[in-house]
């Protein structure tokens, strides 16, 4: 079909406030050049077989159809056990717990559920790059909190200024993306009172609750007085249990919070995968012991790859949790690499590895935002960091 020559609106004004994910940018551009991708959180290995048992039982048995909106029956239930087994969060699984398409939709149904267009919302930075869009997409203003290496610590100064009668919302990561930071209970309180004074919600994203490291503690804000009927709790399936493609998540929070977003979810995606679900909700039944050998393998690959960056001359912040290692690269910046994310383009199409520009979870304008950092993701085979140390190692002595 011919085009007309008449000019066609294009993207809605709302749109320019962002780009596209640098991070999936990252991973096509590892395609293109058949680099290594240490860029994009998602493991390179499978899933434990019970899983994908699970899911071939609940296809075989004909869970194929719509569930009910909020989730199925079965799977919030278990939801509510594990929260208050491991979390301390009381929740009703019929009125208190919504299953979602990931915790991406879960986060953008609370940001769309509950937060009005002109208000502010607080984003710690380095941030999540979802944050931010979410954040224009409900008509919010974003305010930033730096968190500050080599602990990835805030100033208490800083945060109470950037409350104020306007706050509808603070977000929280913890264990943290990118940096691996998890928020001690004494860093929650602070945030527990700030909020109870201006009245403010808390979004709460904990889907590396279980990846922890050298004793770190898991403390989900919900379980911290004060922010009980206040916060929404973030998770899904897949970053415990290697899944990231299944898109089953969940939010948990009080009904009054629950309703709003429920009518966000409902319009927005009718339903998570049914047999996801049901494959989802057999998962979160697996034995303690699973959990403890999730983290320990982490561990493990996470040693491996700090060793293995800073033989090659980067400086590595060592991660609580989460499966990211934030890395200065200062020493490799020069006239022709002048800033992380010329630094991110070489080694992707000619060291063939692939990361994650640290400015990218950084409002660039803001005060200690940097442009010195990588993010790298060790949610790999041992043969895949290997073979990535190695390019480094051998091509990052060759000046571009």
């Amino acid at each position: 079909m011919k085009r007309t020559a008449t000019a066609v609106r294009s993207g809605a004004q709302r749109l320019r406030q962002f780009t596209e994910s640098v991070i999936r940018e990252q991973t096509r551009m590892a395609m293109e050049h058949k680099a290594i991708n240490l860029a994009q959180g998602f493991p390179d290995f499978p899933c434990p077989p019970v899983l994908k048992k699970l899911a071939n039982d609940a296809l075989a048995a004909d869970w194929n159809q719509y569930s009910i909106t909020w989730g199925l029956p079965g799977l919030r239930q278990a939801i509510a056990e594990k929260a208050k087994r491991y979390n301390g969060i009381q929740a009703d699984p019929h009125s208190e717990i919504t299953v979602t398409c990931g915790s991406t939709e879960a986060m953008m149904c609370a940001f769309l559920g509950l937060v009005d267009p002109g208000s502010e919302v607080i984003l710690f930075q380095p941030f999540y790059e979802n944050y931010h869009p979410d954040s224009y997409l409900s008509g919010a203003r974003p305010r930033y909190v730096s968190l500050r290496p080599p602990d990835w610590s805030f100033d208490e100064t800083e945060l109470r200024r950037a409350f104020g009668p306007k706050t509808s919302a603070i977000v929280i990561t913890t264990p943290h993306n990118p940096t691996g930071k998890v928020f001690s209970r004494a860093e929650l309180e602070v945030i527990s009172k700030l909020c109870q004074k201006w009245n403010v919600r808390v979004f709460s994203d904990e889907i590396y609750e279980h990846i922890l490291y050298d004793g770190a503690r898991h403390i989900s804000p919900a379980s911290i007085p004060g922010l009980e009927d206040r916060t929404v709790t973030i998770n899904s399936a897949s970053k415990t249990y290697a899944v990231t493609g299944w898109r089953v998540g969940w939010a948990i929070a009080a009904k009054p919070l629950s309703d709003a977003m429920r009518k966000v979810h409902d319009f927005l995606t009718v339903c998570a995968a049914t047999p996801l679900q049901v494959a989802t909700q057999g998962a979160l039944a697996l034995p303690a012991s699973y959990y403890r050998d999730l983290a320990k393998e982490y561990c493990e690959r996470r040693d491996y790859l700090i060793a293995g960056l800073e033989d090659v001359g980067f400086r590595c912040f060592k991660s609580q949790g989460a499966y990211y290692v934030m890395a200065e690269a200062g020493k490799f910046l020069n006239k022709k690499l002048k800033d992380d994310t010329a630094l991110a383009r070489h080694l992707v199409s000619n060291v063939g590895v692939a990361a994650v520009p640290g400015s990218s979870f950084y409002q660039q304008s803001g005060k200690n935002a940097r442009n010195d950092l990588l993010r790298f993701c060790f949610c790999k085979k041992e043969e895949t960091l290997k073979e990535a140390i190695g390019r480094l190692k051998k091509r990052m002595a060759v000046a571009p």
